[in-house]
C-alpha cells in the first residue's frame, strides 16, 4: 500500500462525485439526452448467470477530460458490481489493485503515445479479466528495453507485462488505430 494514501484504492468504493464530477463515478455521455450519464453497457448475452458467462462494461472517452481517473473510477465500480470489492483477503485486494494499475497504464499510454483513448472495454469471466483500450494511434506499444528501474518514464508496458497473464495489440484492416488488450487472472 502506498504511503501517500490512507487506504487501498479498491477498498474505498467509488470516488464521491467521481472523476467527472457526477455521482457514482459515471461519465457524462456526449450522446445522452440532457447531459445524461454514461452507464456501463452490458451485452444481453453476457449478463452474469449461473453458468458463469462473461460480464462486459464499456466506457467511451468521447469529449471527456481527466480520462485516467475516469477510467479508474469506472473500473473500480465494475469491480464492486462484480464482487471483487470490497476485498475480503489480501490476495483479492492485490488482484483489484493490479487491475486498476493496468487500466491506468493502458489509458496513460494512449494519452501519451496516441491521440488519447476512445474506448475502454472490460470483460470478466470466472477465470480472466480482459482490459481493452482502443485509440487512434499508429504506434506499436512495447516495454522499454533495456528496462531501467531507476529512471523516470518508460515503465508502463513493463508493468503491464509483469502483472498480466498476456497482452497484445489488435488492428483492424482499413480502420485507423488499434486496441491494446491485457488479461489478468481473476482472484480465487
Amino acid at each position: 500500500m502506498s504511503t501517500t494514501r490512507p487506504c487501498s484504492p479498491g477498498d474505498r468504493g467509488p470516488e464521491p462525485g467521481g472523476a467527472s464530477g457526477t455521482s457514482g463515478g459515471a461519465a457524462p455521455a456526449a450522446d445522452a439526452p440532457d447531459g445524461g450519464v454514461a452507464t456501463p453497457i452490458a451485452d444481453p448475452a453476457s449478463l452474469p448467470g449461473p453458468s458463469g458467462e462473461a460480464q462486459v462494461r464499456r466506457l467511451s472517452f468521447e469529449d471527456q477530460s481527466g480520462v485516467v481517473p475516469l477510467a479508474r473510477d469506472f473500473t473500480r465500480q465494475a469491480l464492486y458490481d462484480w464482487g471483487w470489492l470490497p476485498a475480503a483477503t489480501a490476495d483479492r485486494r492485490a488482484a483489484a489493485e493490479d487491475v486498476l494499475l493496468v487500466v491506468s497504464e493502458l489509458v496513460t499510454n494512449a494519452c501519451l503515445h496516441a491521440e488519447g483513448p476512445d474506448l475502454l472495454t472490460i470483460t470478466c469471466d470466472r477465470k480472466v479479466i480482459r482490459l481493452e483500450v482502443t485509440d487512434r494511434g499508429t504506434g506499436q506499444p512495447s516495454p522499454r528495453t533495456p528496462h531501467r528501474a531507476g529512471r523516470p518514464g518508460g515503465h508502463g508496458m513493463f508493468i503491464v507485462q509483469r502483472l498480466c497473464l498476456d497482452w497484445g495489440v489488435l488492428r483492424t484492416a482499413a480502420v485507423a488505430g488499434k486496441t491494446v488488450w491485457a488479461e489478468l487472472g481473476t482472484p480465487s
